[in-house]
């Protein structure tokens, strides 16, 4: 039964009707069964999409296709880093434009769901925190600390106030309905004692005082005063409870896939059970979900967390990193919101009633509507075996293992969660059919380590210094280098032994590179030859995104941050340098000097004889923009790595020479049972990420420059561009549905059918279809004429299409396709 109502203003218009613009504010109210727009009781679907991590030119699309999917809301985070990288310094233009990306979801008529944190975590640099405000004396993060609580309310009132000006707010016509104070701090509050939980009790106050007008929420955060709502994130949130039985049912973060980290392998979460774990909340009284993410994107520039994010930021997302279509798990949760939405009425205003079968792996959840009595049911198996269930006077269903089906009027199943009735798609990275293969034309230059290498730095200090404190992140790179004199007349052997806190570190002694060595927590050892008199030891810290998650990260260490270094010789003397005088250079001279920029004239470029494998080098080529629309992908195949910018944007940091572990990938993948990221993981034995986003708003019609800078040592020879294209389609759908095939877009059509049957065939997926016991003669003929020459087609998955009788077939005819598109 609903419980006691939260009024707020709301937008009148609000509600998928085309543009939002200029709309008058009206009362909506909430309550623990729905959101109440204009009188009308709704459930929210939502999705998150990243502004950062996707270009200007790209919102609309992915607006209109997370629209076209079939979710009401968009949710998205403010990165208070990119912001503000320095403090007081403010950066809103460009893809950092948030107040336009929900002017734009406000005009394709979507809600807006605003997560200002400004803790973000969502895998990002250093948690979205600039690192200046590390670097404040006294400070202490995500506590009762009033240095941090001052600065984490001057950013937030500065978020507030801007989307009020743009009248972003529901309450001002715009199409925000709820704002984030904070994100999964309860997962980590332990540690910080009853300071921690003042500082909850301060974020609400400091948040509700902003007077927005819509209701601020919390993730995470089971302790949440009353005057906020606390909400859920995870792969399954079906059996959480709001702390305030006045609070609506919210699911924040589904997770629906995983983030790929450097050396690991590819995660994917399979469309039946996202969809199971959905169908499973709303079958336990949710209200509003949102998918974590709905469009991952990319991580342009230094933006990767971690440490060592890789630059893809997939996510195994609905929409992939390019905006394409991720079928068939878009086109099976949009079916899943139609189905959810047909009951929208019953679902918000209702008794509910559930009865166990089964020895309980069965539940048959029925809401009756208060109104009309209406009736709506969801019957879930969470067993992994397939089972029928006799539900008497609404019928025989077959249910199978580990999924919910939707039952309208509790007697005619409109959908479930493990029968995907819609196509799969299998997208390619190629080279363009009207473009030709060509070798690009490199040149290339030397990052200038001469000074670095002979101790010659920007300051110095007798210590050695946390790599963020000296860096304010400006850079990945610091130098440390410091002297240590051999005052015997012969060369000496001895071990060099430094103690480093992540993430890559090379080391030189004398100029000569003796080791490097990356992970996360480690200590360095290699031998290295003393010449008699003064001996310079050079070391190079590399950051592979900072720490972004868990109780007191911030102050995590990164580079050498104290050491120890250390001197072993052969008689096993130890000579600690850590209280030496060390020199310091933060970044490369080469970002310095703008090498990345094509049109900065500060390199000094060689051509003709191209290095390769040199580690430490700029390499320069120019080239034509693929042709088409679809998107572009550079594959750095043969790289090391380091970092490419595309016409002075940067694509992130590439790593293409670290490669996942062979093992653990046996082509297998079980949807049933519970969800880990490390389930039905896939790419063993190749590198994380060979290609990387080109938005084609970076191009321009003629000629385009990719710069790369070469950290360990690589060979562009092999470098080139492509385009993502959808090349094949395959459908797998029962008798009574529709099929929909579709080429994505790219002015590409359905050429040819490589196969069709309508019956009982075998396979499920692409390449695996066989023929069965039955088949309808014109199986092929009458896809064909439905679908050759299209972009997209319908085929009604019934006896009338195929030309059979009644009687033809078993009890569960299906219809298998496989078709190209060119």
């Amino acid at each position: 039964m609903p419980g006691s109502w939260i009024s707020i203003l709301l937008i009148a218009s609000l509600g998928l009707i085309g543009s939002c613009s200029a709309a008058a504010a009206a009362a909506v109210e909430y309550d623990s069964s729905a959101v109440i727009i204009n009188g009308q009781r709704k459930i929210i679907l939502s999705g998150s999409i990243h502004y950062p991590r996707s270009t200007v030119e790209m919102w609309s699309d992915l607006i209109q296709k997370a629209k076209e999917g079939g979710l009401d809301t968009i949710e998205t985070y403010i990165f208070w880093n990119a912001h503000e990288r320095r403090r007081r310094e403010y950066n809103f233009t460009g893809n950092l434009d948030f107040v336009e990306f929900f002017q734009k979801v406000q005009e394709a008529g979507l809600y807006g769901i605003l997560r200002i944190g400004p803790y973000a975590c969502a895998e990002w640099n250093y948690g979205g925190f600039p690192v200046w405000l590390h670097n404040i004396p006294e400070i202490k993060f995500r506590t009762d600390n009033e240095i941090f609580k001052n600065e984490m309310q001057t950013f937030t009132t500065k978020i507030v106030n801007m989307a009020k000006e743009a009248k972003l707010f529901a309450s001002q016509g715009g199409p925000i309905i709820l704002a984030q104070i904070e994100n999964e701090y309860g997962n980590v509050m332990g540690p910080y004692g009853e300071a921690g939980k003042s500082y909850v009790q301060w974020c609400a106050q400091m948040a509700v005082a902003q007077n927005i007008g819509v209701p601020w929420i919390m993730c995470q955060q089971s302790d949440a005063p009353s005057s906020v709502i606390n909400t859920c994130n995870g792969f399954y949130c079906h059996t959480f409870t709001p702390n305030n039985p006045k609070s609506p049912k919210m699911w924040t973060e589904n997770w629906t896939g995983w983030y790929k980290k450097w050396g690991q392998k590819d995660p994917h979460r399979t469309a039946e059970d996202l969809a199971f774990s959905v169908a499973r909340f709303f079958q336990y009284n949710g209200v509003l979900q949102n998918y974590y993410m709905y469009h991952g994107g990319t991580n342009f520039g230094r933006t990767s967390g971690g440490p060592f994010i890789a630059t893809s930021y997939d996510y195994d997302a609905p929409l992939d990193e390019y905006g394409n279509l991720n079928q068939p798990k878009w086109g099976h949760l949009k079916n899943l919101h139609a189905a959810l939405k047909l009951g929208e009425k019953i679902l918000t205003n209702s008794t509910v009633k559930t009865t166990k079968y089964s020895d309980g792996w069965v539940e048959l959840t029925t809401y009756t509507s208060n109104i009309d009595g209406e009736r709506l049911c969801f019957l879930s198996n969470t067993k992994m075996d397939d089972l029928d269930v006799d539900l008497q006077q609404d019928g025989k269903y077959f249910v199978p293992a580990w999924s919910v089906s939707i039952l309208q009027d509790c007697n005619k199943e409109t959908y479930n969660t493990a029968k995907v009735n819609v196509q799969t798609s299998l997208i390619v990275k190629k080279l363009h059919e009207n473009d030709t293969p060509l070798k690009l034309s490199w040149e290339w230059a030397p990052e200038a380590t001469k000074a670095p290498l002979h101790g010659q730095g920007g300051f110095k200090a007798t210590q050695l210094l946390e790599q963020k404190a000296a860096t304010y992140d400006e850079s990945d790179y610091l130098w440390y280098m410091t002297s240590v004199d051999n005052n015997g007349t012969a060369s000496k052997n001895v071990t060099l032994r430094v103690k480093y806190s992540g993430q890559f570190l090379h080391a030189f002694v004398n100029g000569k590179e003796i080791g490097s060595q990356h992970g996360y927590t480690f200590t360095f050892e290699k031998p290295a030859l003393l010449k008699p008199g003064t001996n310079i030891i050079s070391l190079l810290s590399a950051t592979v995104g900072l720490q972004n998650y868990g109780e007191f990260f911030d102050e995590g260490p990164e580079g050498i941050a104290g050491g120890p270094v250390e001197l072993i010789d052969s008689g096993n003397t130890t000579t600690d340098l850590s209280s030496n005088e060390w020199s310091y250079k933060v970044g490369l001279n080469g970002e310095g000097g703008r090498f990345y920029d094509p049109t900065s004239g500060r390199a000094k470029w060689v051509s003709g004889d191209l290095r390769v494998g040199r580690a430490m080098t700029w390499y320069k080529t120019t080239f034509q923009a693929p042709s088409g629309t679809e998107p572009v992908v550079v594959d750095l195949q043969g790289m090391g790595k380091g970092h490419a910018w595309v016409n002075g944007n940067s694509l992130g940091r590439f790593w293409p020479i670290l490669t996942a572990d062979p093992n653990g990938c046996d082509g297998k993948c079980d949807y049933r049972g519970q969800y880990k990221e490390n389930k039905c993981l896939s790419n063993c034995g190749n590198p994380t990420q060979r290609w990387y986003h080109v938005p084609r708003s970076f191009l321009s019609n003629g000629s385009n420059t990719l710069i790369l800078f070469e950290e360990i040592g690589g060979n562009p020879s092999d470098v080139s561009f492509q385009i993502t294209a959808t090349e094949t389609i395959c459908g797998n759908t029962y008798e009574g549905t529709t099929l929909e095939l579709s080429c994505n877009g790219g002015r590409r059509i359905i050429s040819d059918i490589q196969y069709a049957s309508f019956g009982d065939p075998q396979g499920s997926s692409c390449g695996s279809f066989q023929r069965g016991s039955v088949e309808a003669s014109r199986s092929f003929s009458a896809v064909e004429k439905a679908c050759i020459g299209k972009e997209s087609c319908s085929i009604n998955v019934s006896k009338t299409t195929f030309g059979v009788e009644d009687s033809f077939g078993v009890d569960n005819n299906r219809l298998v396709v496989q078709a190209v598109c060119t």
